[in-house]
């Protein structure tokens, strides 16, 4: 006789599925608007039949930042230098997050510990420590990166009225501002110097890596 399917088994989903199914959820509604119970209803299912594929509300969230992440994890690890591993790493990693700002909250609180997560942090240092760097040293600059480029997409995202057009702290906003009193941020604006986002994150990523070529 053929074996008895679960709940889990006739619903024909997978751990994959689900993830993408609450990040999808979780991008509309927010995290907070997050719960087992409208994860279910957008898959179709009973809440309880979600539990078997995540045990518990921190393995759902753990398994997001996982998901998110992931997309990250495609950086090169071959033969190519490990200066262009982590810049293609950074590069990656805030691709996913922008894609995701429903989710950035979350990623900037909560630490990556599932086996995939962890897997992509251990090539990182892999990769460093080949190139010279000690393993304490290396896991300090990935750490240093990975923090900047979270801390820089949630800046990007438009996710308070401050970055609003016009709105106190918005180019449009500084650009009218006394030039007797602040010339050099009035000229910044007006002039588009400095304001570009993606321009300023490689500016930025290429500066985090020189600096960590100099302590070798």
């Amino acid at each position: 006789m053929p074996p008895k399917r679960t709940r889990a088994g006739r619903a024909g989903l997978s751990r994959e599925q689900v993830l993408d199914a609450a990040l999808t959820l979780a991008d509309r509604e927010g995290v907070a608007g997050l719960s087992m119970r409208k994860l279910g209803a957008e898959l179709g299912v009973e809440a309880m039949t979600l539990y078997h594929y995540l045990p518990n509300k921190d393995a759902l969230l753990d398994g997001l930042v996982e998901r998110v992440l992931s997309d990250a994890a495609a950086f090169d690890t071959g033969d190519g230098p490990w200066t262009t591993a982590l810049r293609d790493y950074a590069r990656l990693l805030r691709t996913a997050l922008l894609r995701h700002p429903g989710v950035l909250p979350l990623i900037a609180t909560r630490p990556a510990v599932t086996p995939q997560t962890l897997r992509t942090a251990e090539r990182g240092l892999e990769i460093l420590c080949a190139a010279g760097f000690p393993v304490g040293r290396a896991l300090s600059a990935l750490n240093a990166l990975t923090l900047f480029v979270i801390a820089h997409a949630t800046a990007e995202v438009d996710i308070s009225p401050v970055n609003a057009a016009e709105a106190p702290g918005s180019v449009e906003y500084v650009a009218e501002l006394d030039p007797a009193e602040f010339p050099l941020l009035v000229q910044a604006a007006r002039t588009a110097e400095g304001t570009d986002d993606g321009a300023r994150f490689d500016f930025a990523v290429e500066a985090l890596i020189t600096g960590y070529a100099a302590t070798l």
